[in-house]
């Protein structure tokens, strides 16, 4: 019997207007208050009803483990919905005020997609037009470059205006109003312990497991999202799978309560980490979370409802960012923002929806059926959703932000991400075309990730674009032999380039100069991605802002952009001497200039994230040297000096007796070197100071000195001074991409 067959089956008539319910566990459901009197009425019934309930038969307490049948049903008491089923009644059966159904999208967005669409049709033409083909070498670079960028267009406008019906439908709604076990809540004493609430699905009770991948991040990062994941409203299991092996990691799992798990390979990177977890845990749903997302309290009540569905395979959520604090991260952030809040819900329509790898809930059966999640592959969200929707299952994209992550923050973290993330859908394009025959997927589906598959080349064609201007510096070379006015011209280009970024910037409320600038200068890194493929070269697996080392310069990973700048600068220098000679300025010289100036921009993001990264490690280095300084343990006193009782860094303990102590003047700095490096005063995450015979013990850290010698009972151990210092999760203002 289907789900939406079982609630007709059980729900009662609709009670009066006014009524409100609320019971022990918290549940507050309303209809609009019309009638002071019918609410009165309604209230004492609810208070009848309670005190007949607390003469039932009390309940037995649920056995554990999976295979356990649910004493109760979506709603009420199980001994007196038996007793009571013929009549009707408001206890067993609360009413729900229905939801507003309606579109995503609003005119005024409807209205600029079809203008853009429009003007990408008109300068396609324009292009096309064989009046103004020019030389037929920048004319093919200009065609092969605005064919991908007109080809992409098009399809993403389809894909927006197809993406206007919120999957939120009737039977969503209605297992979402039965996801709880309220009753259990009730007698189980649990209103106050939201994440062990039992979650029911057509009226069974489900099992739920949450994995943390973690692969040498940030301690403070990672406990921020233990912490958060545990807290999940729901009853779930809670997992760290641990593929950096860090014994720090495992005393974090420990101490906060979740379940750590710790492979003796890393085969299969991130894939064969979560595969891995799976022969450990039985759960029927799980989710996945990299390190670095927060998940929401909510984001079970807001995913789980939709596997009522038993054909959904997964339901895929956002990826949005709270640290948008410099260039890199800004523009890696927002370059994402159309996608996740107007392409993935258009892909609903076509069942094309994908894993982006994180922020997702998956249906076990579903991954059991395609043999787990694909391990041969670094995009192995893009091509598990592939194999599942080749299998007939279906996946469901919703554009709410349920988790906060972190961009990559550095030009490094940003060409590794971009890098591993174009060479899975070059991998796509090239090794399991979705346009083959052998793909049983359906047109919709297979147009679409034919789009997800090249979509990378758009980030290419700038590339070429490039080195057009040049080619009529210095060659006289003329990509198009215009026969029109320079206004009518720019009219066909701005219907194309002007109304893709007014699109943007209706999307992020704001012009964001940092997304063109990043999508300018990133051709080489997804050049490097089609050449490995192509080549068939492996790709190593990197972490979007996982270093605990020292920062390499970020011009080890931009030689490319550097060259190419240098290059376009004399370029622009020739062409506005050129200029000068014949006495007005022509289009190639503010084509290159205007290039020259975006590559410019970047390159000094560039210097000045190197300069911020050596002064970091410049302080770094003056706090260790003066922590590695001497203090004397040969004559213990009966208290701390001040020095030590104030400073955030705790004093040395392994250097002679004989050493002089620094004075007050040498110590009194160093607070101010530790705020400003962002380090941890000491590793305790829950904001106190951790107590020496706990960091004696090694629970926290692990010292490299020998133990200082026994200090007298009034004193305690000194704490040891090398303990590994963390750098300070930092509070930064959350931004919203997907809402």
């Amino acid at each position: 019997m289907s789900a939406i067959d079982d609630a007709r089956r059980t729900r009662a008539p609709e009670p009066e207007p006014g009524h409100v319910r609320e019971d022990a566990a918290g549940f507050d459901f309303r209809t609009p208050s019309v009638d002071r009197a019918a609410a009165e009425r309604a209230a004492a019934h609810r208070s009848a009803l309670e005190r007949a309930d607390r003469t039932a038969p009390a309940r037995r307490p649920m056995a554990p483990g999976p295979s356990a049948a649910p004493l109760l049903g979506p709603v009420g008491p199980a001994p007196a919905r038996r007793k009571r089923r013929a009549g009707i009644d408001h206890h067993e059966n609360v009413f729900i005020a229905p939801r507003a159904e309606g579109r995503l999208h609003n005119p005024v967005m409807v209205l600029l997609v079809l203008v853009a669409t429009a003007g990408i049709l008109l300068y396609a033409q324009f292009l096309l037009n064989p009046a103004h083909r020019g030389d037929f070498l920048p004319y093919t670079m200009v065609i092969v470059a605005e064919s991908v960028l007109v080809i992409h267009a098009l399809i993403s406008a389809w894909t927006i205006l197809s993406g206007g019906v919120d999957p939120r439908d009737f039977a969503f709604h209605q297992a979402q109003d039965a996801l709880y076990d309220r009753a259990a809540i009730v007698h189980d004493g649990l209103d106050q312990v939201p994440n062990q609430w039992p979650l029911m699905v057509r009226g069974r009770e489900i099992d739920v497991d949450v994995f943390i991948t973690v692969y040498g991040e940030e301690i403070d990062k990672i406990a921020a999202t233990v912490e958060a994941a545990i807290a999940i409203k729901g009853r779930h299991r809670t997992w760290v799978l641990d593929d950096g092996r860090d014994d720090e990691v495992r005393r974090l799992a420990s101490r906060l309560g979740a379940r750590y798990v710790r492979r003796l390979t890393g085969h299969g990177a991130k894939a064969g980490n979560i595969n891995h977890a799976l022969t450990l845990a039985k759960g029927e749903f799980f989710a996945v979370f990299d390190a670095d997302f927060v998940p929401k309290p909510e984001f079970l009540h807001e995913t789980v409802p939709f596997f009522v569905d038993e054909g959904v395979s997964f339901v895929q959520t956002p990826q949005t960012y709270g640290n948008l604090v410099n260039l890199v991260s800004r523009g890696a952030g927002y370059m994402q923002a159309v996608f996740y809040r107007y392409i993935q819900p258009g892909r609903n329509r076509f069942n094309a929806a994908f894993c982006v790898g994180t922020n997702v809930i998956f249906r076990r059966t579903a991954v059991d059926d395609i043999g787990g999640i694909y391990t041969d592959s670094k995009s192995e969200d893009v091509w598990t959703s592939m194999r599942l929707h080749e299998r007939g299952w279906k996946s469901i994209y919703i554009p709410k932000e349920l988790a906060t992550g972190d961009a990559p923050e550095t030009i490094e973290a940003y060409s590794k991400q971009q890098l591993r993330w174009a060479t899975g859908g070059f991998e796509i394009l090239l090794t399991h075309n979705p346009l083959s025959p052998r793909r049983r997927l359906t047109i919709d589906q297979r147009l679409q990730y034919l789009v997800t598959s090249t979509f990378y080349l758009t980030g290419i064609a700038p590339g070429l674009l490039l080195l057009v201007p040049p080619l009529e510096i210095y060659f006289d070379l003329r990509p198009m032999n215009l026969s029109i006015s320079f206004g009518q011209w720019l009219l066909y280009y701005a219907g194309f380039y002007v109304m893709q970024i007014v699109l943007a910037f209706y999307t992020l409320m704001s012009f964001r100069w940092e997304t063109l600038m990043l999508a300018a200068v990133s051709f080489p890194i997804y050049a490097k991605a089609l050449w490995n493929v192509i080549t068939g070269k492996e790709q190593s697996w990197h972490v979007t802002g996982a270093n605990r080392g020292r920062a390499p310069s970020p011009f080890n990973f931009i030689i490319p952009q550097v060259l190419t700048f240098v290059f376009l600068a004399l370029t622009s220098f020739v062409a506005a001497w050129r200029d000068i000679g014949i006495g007005h300025l022509t289009l190639a010289t503010a084509w290159n200039v205007t290039n020259t100036i975006i590559l410019g921009a970047f390159i000094i993001a560039a210097a000045r994230e190197g300069s911020a990264t050596r002064l970091a490690e410049k302080l770094r280095d003056r706090l260790a040297a003066r922590a590695s300084g001497a203090v004397p343990t040969a004559a213990p006193t009966s208290a701390p000096t001040p020095a030590l009782a104030s400073s955030p860094t705790p004093a040395p303990a392994s250097a002679p007796a004989s050493a002089a102590a620094p004075s007050p003047a040498e110590r009194e700095p160093v607070p101010a070197l530790a705020a400003r490096a962002d380090t941890w005063p000491f590793p305790n995450r829950t904001g106190g100071t951790v107590q020496p015979d706990r960091a004696a013990r090694g629970s926290e850290t692990v010292a490299s000195t020998p133990a200082p010698a026994p200090a007298p009972a009034a004193v305690p151990a000194p704490v040891p001074a090398s303990a590994v210092t963390r750098r300070e999760h930092r509070t930064t203002r959350r931004t919203e991409l997907g809402r």
